[in-house]
């Protein structure tokens, strides 16, 4: 079993003015002279993570971090629903990061993440593809308006109590066609107990999606602070509501502009939240990408799942491309 590296702290960070009002929060760790790499958090809105440092050889690597447009350390924060969320889609985060890197006279950076970050990290891939060297992947999502329907809907057959909890969060008009639009509303709610009501029922749900998996805490999402919960389910709401501004399925079909960018897939057989049939169909769709399976995790990963994550980064330390 593959141990993370010792934890390390920034040696510089910043907050880059990204334009529209926004302040992006950025950290970097490791060797200053190390291959570039930058982290992509999941949610939206979860925000980057002392543990994310710890799969990269300090060594090695120039490790970059930040947190996406309004959650983390980011401002103004989403959590606030005064905050306007218009200037927050998938297209400003992709400049989010073009600018980050010319900010920080990076050339080419292999790019980490999962989740809802792998879903920014093929869109930022297929608009740059010359800038990025690698691709590290555990949990692969691409945001299809099919993906989200099945974790906000589909896979609701498995829990139907809970899911019928979920529904009951909003006005019952709204529970069918309307759910994430609705959730989206009840966030941008000025009376901050509708907020809570409403960001406790979204992470009640997302813990349920993961309990059958033997790995990870068991309250992923409902265990966190009541303002990062709240920045993270509004987020959510936006962007899935909103198929995250992409085309549907223009992600894979466009994962043939990353031909020449090697790529590891990285994704748990168990996962219901994100299922393995995404990560499979990309790997298809990817020239020069590999898919490795964890039979024994889910979307939480498992030792299993960080051995593949901390093994492929490894391996992509000592390449070209730095």
């Amino acid at each position: 079993m593959t141990e993370p590296y010792p934890p390390i702290e920034p040696y510089d960070r910043g907050m880059l003015d990204v334009g529209d009002g926004n302040l992006v929060y950025w950290e970097v760790c490791g060797n200053p002279h190390g291959k570039p790499a930058l982290v992509v958090h999941g949610g939206p809105g979860s925000g980057c993570t002392e543990g994310a440092r710890r799969n990269f050889d300090p060594a090695r690597y120039r490790v970059v971090l930040f947190d996406q447009r309004g959650c983390g350390r980011s401002t103004p924060h989403a959590a606030d629903p005064a905050t306007d969320l218009r200037h927050n889609t998938t297209a400003h985060l992709v400049a989010d990061m073009e600018h980050l890197r010319t900010h920080l006279g990076i050339d080419r950076w292999l790019l980490c993440g999962g989740s809802w970050g792998s879903t920014l990290i093929l869109a930022y891939a297929e608009h740059h593809p010359s800038r990025v060297s690698e691709i590290v992947i555990p949990s692969v999502t691409t945001t299809r308006r099919r993906e989200t329907d099945w974790l906000y809907r589909g896979v609701g057959r498995f829990f139907p109590e809970q899911w019928q909890r979920f529904r009951e969060g909003v006005p019952e008009a709204d529970r069918d066609e309307r759910l994430l639009t609705a959730y989206a509303a009840l966030m941008s709610d000025p009376d901050p107990a509708v907020r809570e009501r409403a960001a406790t029922r979204w992470c009640a749900w997302e813990d349920t999606v993961l309990s059958l998996e033997p790995h990870g805490a068991p309250d992923v999402y409902g265990g966190r602070p009541s303002a990062a919960r709240q920045a993270l389910v509004r987020l959510c709401a936006h962007y899935f509501s909103h198929g995250a501004w992409l085309e549907e399925g223009a992600l894979l079909r466009d994962a043939v502009r990353l031909a020449g960018i090697p790529g590891v897939l990285v994704h748990g057989r168990l996962d219901l939240s994100t299922p393995l049939e995404t990560a499979w169909e990309l790997a298809r769709a990817w020239p020069g990408a590999e898919l490795t399976v964890i039979d024994d995790a889910g979307h939480k990963g498992s030792a299993a799942t960080r051995d593949a994550v901390i093994g492929a980064l490894d391996r992509f330390a000592g390449a070209d491309g730095a």
